[in-house]
């Protein structure tokens, strides 16, 4: 244990201060895959079936190492709620020694390992190749990611999103002009479409982590929390790689079992991988959402975590909750009613529209679910529940949305909606599960 007892604050007020930037930086993560999504689609449908499957396996590598980074987040919020900011500084040179290790080895990894995977499924030889091409270059931003979640991860749990949500956004403005001038293949460079848009998302990331970096190093606060202090560490080293190892298992299992129904997609053909394409990036963005309430609400259970508050540990997590099933709510209510308009934003070709736009609707139906799972994981791990959440993603999404999809799309013959419906079962599954977990917890002391 570490710390007595105490009453931390943590009321709707403060879960809104932090998760308002947080959900909004979440969502600059994500606009950039829209940015590049909607400007290739517009330029070429192939193209965009490129893109999505190349980013499709970058994003299963990058939300992993995202999600073995979680530890910056929660152990930061730990030492402010034991009375230790000073230690914060800790925290921070863990995570970039640790970020290292992890650019080094996603990168290398899939640079070497994509394209092979993408072969051995059996895809037509003009996808992979193109894939193949834009994997590549999206393989290069991934370090300079990796270290922007580090130190964004790290601001957050101090409690401190701003920062971090304006540099997000600046650097999608970056990728927006970068995407204009590249996609077309008219700014006379040797590159176009689904490759050109892999450099200029690597572009606006470069300039995302120097924004941050001059943040922190020009931050008076940054001296208080003990930055350029390199006193003694206390040893939790393993902790904070503990909570990293939990959500990065999680976050694999997910990502990986999504990434996976590309290929389920891509077996029914090119427009059917395009349409996946659009509903997962739709869906996608509106996890940014949950995902930025869950990294609040992972700061409030880890501060009363740190201060041994049972009350505030529930207290919480059920706000959490409760904001993402309202959030959720109304999301559902705008993708249902708009989408034909979401589904033209994205492409103009008649055939592609008929597959898009019915998926969207029967998204509908898993998005509260979706939200509640990721915001009742992060909440557990904020408190110590490290294991479960592993085991509860791995069979929701990979034992049972995977296999049910390619049942559902092609012995079933439903398609894409069968995609999406196994996607609604899993999204329950695991929802009502952690949340279910978090709530039996709750009865017990802190351990």
């Amino acid at each position: 244990m570490h710390g007595t007892q105490t009453r931390t604050e943590g009321g709707l007020g403060e879960l809104l201060r932090l998760a308002g930037p947080t959900v909004l930086a979440r969502l600059g993560i994500m606009m950039m895959g829209l940015t590049d999504a909607i400007v290739v689609g517009h330029h070429s449908a192939r193209e965009l079936g490129y893109h999505a499957l190349g980013w499709a396996m970058t994003v299963a590598v990058l939300t992993t190492a995202i999600g073995l980074l979680v530890g910056v987040q929660v152990m930061g919020a730990r030492y402010v709620g034991e009375g230790r900011p000073q230690a914060a500084g800790m925290v921070l040179r863990r995570g970039l020694n640790y970020g290292l290790l992890l650019s080094v080895i996603s990168s290398l990894g899939l640079y070497l390992l994509g394209p092979l995977v993408m072969e051995l499924t059996g895809l037509d030889a003009d996808l992979v190749r193109g894939a193949t091409a834009t994997l590549h270059i999206f393989t290069l931003s991934l370090a300079p990611y990796i270290f922007c979640c580090v130190l964004s991860f790290w601001l957050e749990g101090l409690g401190k999103p701003i920062p971090g949500m304006v540099a997000m956004w600046a650097a999608n403005a970056v990728n927006l002009a970068l995407n204009l001038w590249l996609v077309p293949g008219d700014s006379g460079l040797p590159v176009e479409g689904a490759v050109a848009s892999a450099w200029a998302t690597f572009g606006a990331r470069v300039m995302l982590l120097a924004a941050l970096a001059v943040y922190i190093w020009r931050w008076s606060g940054s001296r208080a929390h003990g930055v350029f202090e390199r006193g003694e560490d206390d040893g939790r080293g393993a902790e904070q790689r503990q909570v990293g190892y939990g959500a990065g298992a999680s976050y694999f299992a997910e990502t990986a079992a999504f990434s996976g129904m590309s290929f389920v997609a891509g077996l029914l053909g090119s427009l059917e991988v395009a349409a996946w394409a659009v509903v997962l990036n739709v869906a996608a963005i509106i996890f940014m959402g949950p995902l930025g309430l869950s990294s609040a609400t992972a700061v409030l259970v880890g501060r009363a975590y740190g201060a041994r508050d049972r009350e505030g540990v529930l207290r919480g997590g059920v706000l959490g909750f409760w904001v993402t099933i309202v959030l959720t709510t109304i999301v559902c209510l705008v993708v249902w009613l708009g989408a034909d308009l979401i589904a033209r934003a994205y492409s103009t070709d008649p055939a592609l529209l008929r597959l898009i736009a019915p998926a969207l609707v029967l998204s509908c139906l898993f998005f509260i679910a979706d939200g509640l799972q990721v915001v009742a994981a992060n909440a557990l791990r904020a408190r110590g529940d490290i294991l479960l959440p592993v085991g509860l993603h791995v069979f929701c999404y990979g034992a049972v949305m995977l296999p049910l999809g390619w049942y559902l799309a092609h012995p079933a013959g439903l398609g894409l909606d069968g995609i999406v419906w196994s996607v609604v079962v899993a999204s329950l599954l695991s929802g009502g599960l952690l949340v279910g977990r978090f709530l039996l917890l709750a009865r017990h002391p802190l351990g």
